[in-house]
C-alpha cells in the first residue's frame, strides 16, 4: 500500500525541521551534513570535553561497518556512529550535535554553504577558461607542426 492510497486522516506528514530540531533518519542526517565544509568540533563524553579543534568535513556517509574518524584536521562522519542529530541555532550560529549515548560531537560550521557554492561556480568557470586556453594552445602547436612538415 502506497502512502498516497492511505485514507486522508491516516496520512502523517513528513517532518519539517527549520534551524532547530532532532533528526533520527540516517538519510536525513547524511543529507543535512553533506554541505558542511570547514567546522569547529567539540567532542564531549559524560559532559566532559575530550577534544576540540577545527577541521574539514571530507566525507559524510552511512555504513554500519565503518567508523567515524577525526584526525589531522579531517572529519569522516558516519551517520551510523550516532543515534541522532540535534540541529540548533543560538546567536545566529548554527551547530550540529551528533549524539550517541553519553557521547556528543558538536560541529560548528565555519563556512557558509551559499558562499561555498558560489566559489565552486567561480572555480568551475576558471577551470573551463583554463581548459579552453590549453586546448587552443595545443591546436596552435598542431597547426605549427603541420606547417613545418609541409615545407
Amino acid at each position: 500500500m502506497s502512502h498516497d492510497s492511505l485514507p486522508r486522516q491516516a496520512r502523517i506528514p513528513a517532518p519539517c525541521i527549520i534551524d532547530d530540531g532532532l533528526i533520527i533518519d540516517k538519510q536525513d542526517m547524511q543529507r543535512v551534513m553533506t554541505d558542511l565544509n570547514q567546522v569547529r568540533y567539540i567532542h564531549t563524553q559524560d559532559g566532559r570535553t575530550k577534544s576540540e579543534g577545527e577541521g574539514c568535513v571530507l566525507e559524510v556517509f552511512a555504513d554500519p561497518h565503518r567508523a567515524t574518524m577525526v584526525a589531522n584536521h579531517a572529519l569522516y562522519l558516519n551517520v551510523y556512529s550516532f543515534d541522532c542529530l540535534q540541529l540548533s541555532k543560538t546567536d545566529n550560529e548554527s551547530h550540529f550535535d551528533l549524539i550517541q549515548d553519553d557521547r556528543q560531537l558538536r560541529l560548528i560550521p565555519l563556512s557558509n554553504p551559499m558562499q561555498d557554492r558560489a566559489d565552486r561556480r567561480i572555480n568551475a568557470a576558471e577551470l573551463e577558461a583554463m581548459v579552453a586556453e590549453v586546448l587552443s594552445a595545443s591546436l596552435d602547436v598542431q597547426i605549427d607542426d603541420e606547417e613545418n612538415f609541409s615545407l
